[in-house]
């Protein structure tokens, strides 16, 4: 419910700000943050090989850097509108993390995969355009965020894929430490080459508001949250909690913004998460 509160209502408020320089400011705070108390990870480094270093750069990169670039993107595209489209059509990151893993790690999918992958992606056609085809010359910017939300799934589904080598090594607290590291580094390389290490002289006392807010709770906080939870329940259950992210996406919608899916949208979005769910819980993998 934290990261819907994130994409409905604080992250959008962000919208002054260059998309660049909002990816690298809120990640390098929570980095430092954690080097209060997870200082001790850094002797970890010494368990991993050039290998694993690349691996936890491509997690970086993907994951945090081109991801949730992709997202704020989108949400900064519609301009307050269809805000609940744009994270729902972020969770078809299943899909993505599935099929990466049969292409890279070899792993063997049985044929129900395609049939519900199939389905979520249709699902998600209608949850955009409903039951028009799509018209572009509208002026519309809603079909290009709906674009950078699949790019951010499949970004964040690369994360994933990529991100289970490093965790044979690392602890999930020493992980997302280092990512929240390399993602800040790569960001501060790329808000130096594009010019956008001058938006600090532009950030108004509200954003520095709502960047310390997501910086404490929405973003690092909710991640540790949410792996905290997961070792005290089954991941089954952990999978039907995470769907209150997008759930949560369209109350926080009408609540703030007086916007409502139209009924094709909720259909879309009930099959589609009906979809995702299927593909998540049950075995895709060929044993």
């Amino acid at each position: 419910m934290m990261w819907g509160l994130d994409g409905i209502v604080l992250t959008p408020q962000l919208y002054n700000l260059k998309i660049g320089f909002v990816v690298f400011i809120v990640h390098l705070i929570p980095y430092l943050l954690m080097n209060l108390f997870l200082f001790r990870e850094y002797r970890q480094l010494s368990l991993l090989n050039a290998k694993d270093i690349g691996l936890l750069m491509l997690v970086a990169l993907t994951g945090g850097a081109l991801g949730t670039m992709a997202i704020v993107r989108a949400l900064f595209l519609v301009e307050f509108r269809d805000l609940s489209i744009v994270v729902l059509l972020q969770k078809l990151q299943p899909v993505f993390a599935i099929t990466l893993a049969y292409f890279f790690l070899g792993e063997k999918m049985r044929e129900r995969f395609f049939l519900w992958a199939g389905i979520a992606v249709i699902a998600s056609y209608f949850l955009t355009f409903g039951v028009s085809l799509p018209d572009f010359k509208t002026g519309s910017n809603t079909p290009l965020a709906a674009g950078y939300s699949l790019i951010a799934a499949f970004a964040f589904g690369s994360s994933t894929v990529m991100g289970k080598g490093v965790l044979r090594k690392l602890s999930f607290f020493a992980a997302s430490f280092f990512r929240y590291g390399f993602t800040a580094l790569i960001m501060l390389v790329f808000v130096l080459f594009s010019g956008q290490l001058s938006e600090f002289s532009v950030v108004t006392p509200h954003n520095w508001m709502i960047i310390i807010i997501i910086s404490l709770t929405v973003g690092s906080g909710a991640i540790f949250l949410y792996y905290y939870g997961l070792r005290k329940v089954p991941a089954m259950l952990a999978t039907i909690m995470e769907l209150f992210f997008p759930l949560s996406a369209i109350v926080f919608d009408y609540i703030f913004n007086g916007r409502l899916l139209s009924p094709i949208q909720w259909i879309s979005a009930a099959v589609m998460l009906y979809a995702i769910i299927r593909l998540t819980l049950s075995p895709q993998i060929q044993k």
